[in-house]
């Protein structure tokens, strides 16, 4: 039988097509990644359900955790910087969420104990693999910080959250979002003035979820 020669390529792409289809869902090609993912979220849940009563120590609570995951599924982040780590259960949603968009945390922490901490809970819960995290002064690194970043959450000394402001702003893509916590009192010192500087920021948009009390800003830049 003769074979038209300009068929072949066709002929061989459905025969890659009809081989792709017999290909059985275990397959290595095809079944790892799925059940990569599938098993990292039954190891974090598992971490978060074992450790739900034990997040103490300047960590936020777990409706303010699942708020950060949701502003990142949402929207796609993948650069991430957190300013404050504590010992990491706002990390741990940050990065749970980087995991399903394929991007990363960095997250820096001044206090040698609750870094250590973070670290081991990090890697209880899978995610060491997406968080970088740092052992320094938030005033010295932030700045130092190349970027660029499209979600930045803040929760470290409240009196300086405008110069963490200051400091990242050019950094933070155009779209990118920037948080920070415990922002309904104004007892914390420059809270108020923070948020005064918020809203003076005609390129920022900027609304406040009260939703778990400790209030949380959040802030979309709409341009540079």
């Amino acid at each position: 039988m003769e074979m038209n020669l300009r068929s072949i390529p066709v002929f061989y792409f459905a025969v890659f097509l009809l081989f792709l289809a017999l290909q059985p869902a275990n397959n290595p090609v095809y079944g790892q990644e799925p059940e990569r993912y599938e098993d990292l979220d039954e190891q974090v849940k598992q971490f978060l359900e074992d450790h739900r009563d034990t997040w103490r120590d300047l960590n936020v609570p777990e409706s303010d955790g699942q708020l950060l995951y949701d502003l990142i599924i949402e929207h796609n982040y993948t650069r991430a910087l957190e300013i404050g780590t504590s010992t990491g259960h706002s990390a741990i949603w940050i990065a749970w969420a980087l995991s399903k968009t394929g991007g990363k945390l960095i997250t820096i922490e001044i206090n040698q104990q609750r870094y250590n901490t973070a670290q081991s809970n990090f890697k209880e819960a899978g995610l060491s693999d997406y968080i970088d995290a740092r052992l320094a002064d938030a005033h010295e690194l932030v700045p130092r910080l190349a970027g660029p970043f499209d979600f930045v959450f803040s929760d470290a000394d409240k009196g300086w959250y405008k110069n963490y402001l200051i400091a990242v702003l050019p950094k933070l893509e155009t779209g990118g979002c920037f948080t920070a916590h415990n922002v309904s009192s104004h007892r914390w010192e420059g809270i108020l003035e923070f948020l005064e500087y918020l809203e003076s920021l005609p390129n920022l948009e900027t609304t406040i979820d009260r939703s778990s009390g400790a209030g949380m800003s959040i802030s979309y830049k709409r341009a540079d």
